[in-house]
Order: C-alpha cells, then structure tokens, then sequence
C-alpha cells in the first residue's frame, strides 16, 4: 500500500480549517481527522481523495495554497535536515534519497545544466487527487527553498503534465513565474546559480547528526545515546550566551519530541538538567582560566542574568568561588 506523512495530510486539513471549513466535517473521511494523532502515515489515495474533495469545495488553487503554507518543520527529521544544508539545491539530492520517510509515491529528478536546473517529479497523474498534490509539491518547494536561504529566490518556470484549472491566481501568486499545462513532464526549474546559494543555517556538525536521525528513521536503527548526550551538549554551549535554552527547543533542533530526547538521556545515564549543569561548568572554568573576562561577563556568558547566580552555582560546583577559583 502507497503511503503518504500524516504530518501532510493533517496540514491539508489545517488548511482546509483556515479557509472556513469545519472540523466536523473530516470525521467521516476514510482517515478520520480524529484518528489523525494516533499514526504515522495515511493511505496515499486517501490522501488524493481529500485532495479532490477540498478542490471542489475550497476551488481552483486549494492545493497550491497549502503549499504555501508548509513549513519545513512539517517535514519532520527530514525537514530539519533541509536546513543545515550547504547549499539550496542539495535538498534535491537528500530527497531523492530520503523521500521514502514522507511518502513512497514520489521520486525526484535534477537535470543542471549551464544556465537552468530542472527539478523533475516522476509521479503520473493517474487521479486528479495526484495531480493536486503535484502541484503542492511543487508550491511547497518554493517556500521551503526561500526559508532555507532567507532568501527570495523564485523559479523560473513550472511545468505540469495536466490540464489547466479555470483560475490560475494562486499559481501566479505562489510561483511568480510561467506556469504551463498539458506538457510531457512535470518539473520546476530554477536558475542554476540560485541552486547553488548557502543555506542560512549550515552547520556541519548539526548536518551530519541529522543525517544520521534520517538513516536511523529510515533504517529502523537508534543513534547511540553516547552521541546524542555529545550533540546536546554541543547545543547547550552554542545556546548559553542567549539564556539556557529549554529541552523542546534542543528536541526540535535533533528532529525529537521533548520525551524521546529525555529517554534517549537517560539511557546514556544522564539528565538534561546534568547537561545543563556540566555544561555551564566547564564553560565558566575555561573563561576563568584562559580569558580576561570579568566574572559578570562569564556569567552572563553561562546563561545567568545574574552574577550572584552565577556565584552561588560556581560555589556549589567546585567549593569555590569565582575569582578564588581563577587565583588558584
């Protein structure tokens, strides 16, 4: 059976909600909104069918609006992963190899050459439900590929291989470029340089443990707890001279949710509360000993917004204070 990302489809029904539509009125659909929290995927033609459905109520363009709507959050593992990319194009070559995490009904293609890059999905339009979803996917792109590079980047021109709906609007509005219908191939394409432009959030470091989150979810394996404890304290130190950051938000950056991260801990035996801690320890004794900075500064520099704080903290840490500590 094709399968489709839950987070997709409850996304088309978000959607469906902010354009004055009752939840109500999913209850009875072949996946009910209500089962929604309880699985992972949905039947693929489930999902075209609510595609079909919601055209005809919502009206031309309802696909390519909830496209527009995506965050790359919505993607999961896999979206997290799209942001610590090098440059904008590689999230084609990720996809290509990790799609199978949203759905197994899509396949992508690029195609560079000097000038132009075509992007081209490999999904026949075998029901109207596919070709709705062919052209979100697409709408999608173009919002996730601009968030990625913080950027305005747009394409160049868009091709579908069906007919044209009555209203083009939201297609103008979304790709801000040609858009023709009733051609051999689906694809978008984008100048080949703007393909090539640095994310705005590359780290190789954070990039590679993604990657390695996306080969465990698609192979069914679990990243050692050695290495999450690593990365989280990696974070911490990043995060510190911002304030201490908070265990949802270091779950969202590592593609978990606040309980899986915590298991994941505890069995490294350890605690996010202890990362915390030994973090901000081995951060104010390393300022203490090989800067200049006052302790005020460290402290702030260890996530206080106080230097008493901090003071008391140290005190506990090491039986030291601060500056008896930076004497010695």
């Amino acid at each position: 059976m094709n399968y489709i990302s839950v987070n997709l489809y409850r996304k088309m029904i978000n959607c469906a909600i902010s354009e004055g539509m009752r939840r109500d009125e999913f209850k009875n659909d072949p996946t009910p909104v209500d089962s929604l929290d309880n699985i992972q995927a949905v039947p693929a033609d489930h999902f075209f069918e609510l595609h079909e459905r919601l055209d005809i109520i919502l009206g031309p363009g309802f696909a390519v609006r909830v496209g527009q709507q995506m965050k790359i959050e919505d993607y999961g593992v896999l979206g997290l992963s799209w942001k610590t990319c090098s440059w904008a194009g590689e999230i084609f070559d990720r996809s290509e190899r990790y799609f199978k995490l949203l759905s197994d009904t899509y396949l992508f293609k690029v195609e560079k050459e000097e000038e132009l890059s075509y992007v081209y999905l490999l999904r026949d339009g075998y029901r109207r439900g596919v070709e709705l979803s062919n052209e979100a996917t697409f709408s999608a792109t173009v919002v996730v590929l601009q968030a990625m590079t913080e950027t305005n980047i747009s394409p160049v021109k868009v091709s579908f291989k069906h007919s044209s709906p009555e209203n083009l609007s939201s297609h103008m509005k979304a790709f801000k470029c040609p858009v023709s219908f009733d051609n051999s191939y689906n694809f978008i394409a984008y100048f080949s340089k703007d393909l090539e432009i640095h994310t705005a959030k590359a780290d190789a470091s954070i990039n590679q443990f993604l990657l390695e989150r996306v080969e465990e979810e698609t192979r069914g394996i679990e990243i050692s707890p050695n290495k999450i404890a690593s990365e989280v304290e990696d974070l911490i130190r990043d995060a510190l001279p911002s304030g201490i950051p908070s265990i949802i938000q270091l779950g969202e950056h590592l593609g978990m949710s606040n309980r899986t991260l915590t298991r994941r801990l505890s069995e490294h035996g350890v605690t996010f509360r202890d990362l915390i801690r030994k973090t901000q320890e081995e951060v104010s004794k390393d300022l203490l000993k090989n800067s200049a900075r006052s302790v005020a500064e460290i402290a702030f520099q260890t996530g206080f917004s106080e230097q008493s704080a901090f003071n008391r903290a140290f005190k506990r840490w090491t039986g030291q204070s601060p500056l008896e500590y930076r004497k010695k």
